[in-house]
């Protein structure tokens, strides 16, 4: 099916914005974008007119527990932390997921159209992260990739969930140990498996050193949770130790560090920033923090680590960071292009660009201004979701099979 979004005001982040814009998707990708002279439109397309609206690339959630942190199920949908083992590298994100949780119809409601799903912090190495479509019936059918990376935390969960059961780690030292260990481990497993695969003999593997030599080898980035500042340089100290590519999490105080973040081309979801200073770790949590790190150079995407802060809030965390000195483009691209750069996705969305997805959504204005609403959202080139203006609240088409009747 062959689609012509027409007359919008399109904003494709990795390029101009467009007045009186033309998208032109195909078989759920973006095959063209232009002025209407621009593009060829088939005879036979069938035309969304977005004439008085803004049309954007659906926006890129880069660290949120939507579908495995479950809102209004109790512990039924508490699938975030398998806190037994201070090594959960062999878990997998993606066997948690109820593409059910109602974080993903809020998702789609403040434009959100991926998600990378990640176990929580409760462990020193917590397992595979995964990135999804926010609509979708199976979690298989929503997967954009599988695994992204790998979630690993510092400082004070791991430190307090292994400490209140006397054991390993109950330190920063312990924390940094189960870490290097694990590593060290992988490396002479990979030793072990070239060798076995040199001279063809039997080898048994192992799930979790598997997962951790796809680090080592660059196919997977480490998502590191950290807050504190001397938490950050740990989490460099490993990274440079073993020569894996790696991902700040949160980074409160990574303000404090930007010129170090940034020489080392190291970037950092930041958030989420609408929280109250509930742990001795945000003591130093600002609105102010991300312009700091991106004016310092450091590649910044904003997260709400939802159910944290509620997903559909994304786009005003953005808004009051830019209130608080981050730049417009910055933070449009923080939401958008930035995380799917940093998790590695950006090969199908954060932008509108032919060969892209087709996730797009249509907002009454600009979405950095807080009065804009999501009005419809298309993830594929197919509509998900709409805001009915007359009974002023969204509708979620359902992916879930129903009988006609």
């Amino acid at each position: 099916m062959t689609t012509a979004f027409l007359g919008g005001y399109v904003v494709p982040v990795s390029g101009p914005p467009i007045e009186d814009g033309t998208v032109l998707v195909a078989d759920g990708k973006i095959v063209a974008v232009g002025k209407p002279v621009d593009v060829d439109i088939p005879d036979d397309a069938e035309t969304v007119d977005v004439s008085g609206s803004w049309l954007l690339p659906g926006f890129v959630e880069a660290h949120g527990h939507v579908g495995v942190l479950e809102e209004g199920e109790h512990w039924v949908g508490v699938d975030v932390n398998e806190m037994t083992d201070p090594n959960g590298a062999r878990l997998r994100a993606i066997d948690g997921i109820n593409p059910d949780d109602e974080g993903f119809r809020d998702a789609l409601s403040g434009g959100v159209t991926t998600i990378v799903v990640k176990p929580g912090s409760g462990n020193p190495i917590g397992g595979q992260t995964v990135a999804v479509k926010a609509w979708g019936r199976t979690a298989d059918e929503m997967v954009i990739r599988e695994p992204v990376s790998i979630k690993s935390a510092l400082g004070e969960n791991p430190k307090r969930v292994y400490g209140e059961k006397d054991k390993l780690p109950s330190t920063r030292l312990g924390v940094a140990a189960v870490i290097r260990d694990a590593f060290v481990a992988a490396q002479d497993y990979r030793l072990r498996r070239e060798h076995a695969e040199r001279e063809r003999e039997p080898f048994t593997r192992d799930t979790t050193l598997e997962a951790l030599v796809r680090v080592l080898d660059g196919q997977l980035s480490w998502s590191q949770h950290s807050h504190r500042a001397d938490d950050i340089v740990t989490a460099i100290r490993l990274s440079e130790e073993f020569g894996y590519r790696l991902v700040i999490d949160h980074g409160t105080e990574g303000h404090l560090l930007a010129d170090l973040l940034a020489a080392k081309n190291i970037p950092v979801i930041i958030g989420p920033l609408f929280t109250s200073r509930l742990k001795v770790e945000l003591r130093r949590r600002s609105l102010r923090n991300p312009g700091i790190l991106a004016r310092a150079g450091v590649k910044i995407a904003i997260t709400t680590d939802h159910p944290v802060v509620p997903i559909h809030f994304l786009v005003h965390q953005a808004t009051l960071a830019m209130k608080e000195g981050l730049d417009a483009d910055t933070a449009l691209r923080s939401i958008t292009v930035n995380p799917a750069e940093i998790m590695g996705l950006a090969d199908r969305v954060g932008s509108i660009a032919p060969g892209q997805d087709a996730d797009l959504v249509i907002w009454s204005g600009d979405p950095l201004d807080v009065m804009s609403r999501a009005m419809r959202v298309f993830i594929g080139g197919r509509e998900v979701y709409r805001f009915d203006e007359h009974t002023g609240e969204g509708v979620t088409v359902s992916p879930f099979y129903t009988e006609s009747r």
